[in-house]
């Protein structure tokens, strides 16, 4: 059973959308509240797998509560529900260590797939994913984002294999199943590069090979 937190500060939409959520197999609402520090509190003690969360918010908005729980608890996945769509606001889902992107214009019928999603292959977006990192890369560059890459991170040849799979959308059992090791394997893979990497999630291990050319845009 997949453990669903809510926080939005619409109660109308959290109603509707908990109410969406019972007809969906397998996920279960654990919690909801439309307050992000409370929900900061509730998440040190509450079993969550996954957090659907508004950008929108008083008090903190969805940023600084996303960037404090991956702080609190890195294991939660998190999955942004906007109807934020800008080049802004995506890269800032990003930095923030989320998990995935929702917009709420989306059809409800496609929210079962994007919470099993960032369960299975650590992230999702309603927008095709090649599209998404080229305008986070863009837009990094608009800003002038400046990593230092003088000393990249050799990644060995089955990581490799690994982030070009999961850049195209793969679970860890879909690699799993490709490479004839077991999805435990392929986790341990996946943890050990966002950790060489330093990256929040695994949108940011495609973008950190794609900035050092480990792969290419035209394999996503």
């Amino acid at each position: 059973m997949i453990k669903v937190a809510l926080v939005d500060d619409h109660q109308l939409f959290r109603k509707s959308l908990s109410l969406l959520l019972s007809t969906f197999e397998g996920i279960e609402v654990v919690y909801d509240t439309n307050d992000g520090l409370a929900f900061l509190k509730a998440a040190e003690d509450t079993l969550i797998d996954v957090v659907l969360l508004d950008i929108q918010m008083p008090i903190i908005d969805g940023f600084e509560v996303c960037s404090r729980l991956k702080a609190i608890n890195p294991d939660i996945k998190i999955l942004i529900i906007s109807q934020l769509t800008s080049k802004e606001a995506i890269h800032q889902i990003m930095e923030c260590g989320a998990n995935g992107f929702f917009t709420k214009n989306s059809a409800p019928e496609l929210l079962e797939n994007a919470i099993k999603s960032v369960i299975e292959k650590d992230y999702y977006f309603d927008i095709e994913l090649a599209a998404v990192i080229r305008e986070a890369i863009l837009w990094e560059k608009k800003i002038l984002y400046n990593d230092d890459l003088s000393i990249h991170i050799n990644f060995t040849p089955r990581e490799i294999e690994i982030i070009k799979m999961a850049s195209q959308e793969k679970s860890s059992k879909e690699i799993a199943d490709v490479l004839c090791i077991s999805a435990r394997t392929v986790e341990k893979h996946r943890k050990r590069i966002m950790e060489k990497t330093e990256s929040k999630n695994f949108i940011g291990v495609i973008l950190y090979a794609l900035k050092t050319n480990a792969i290419s845009l035209s394999e996503l």
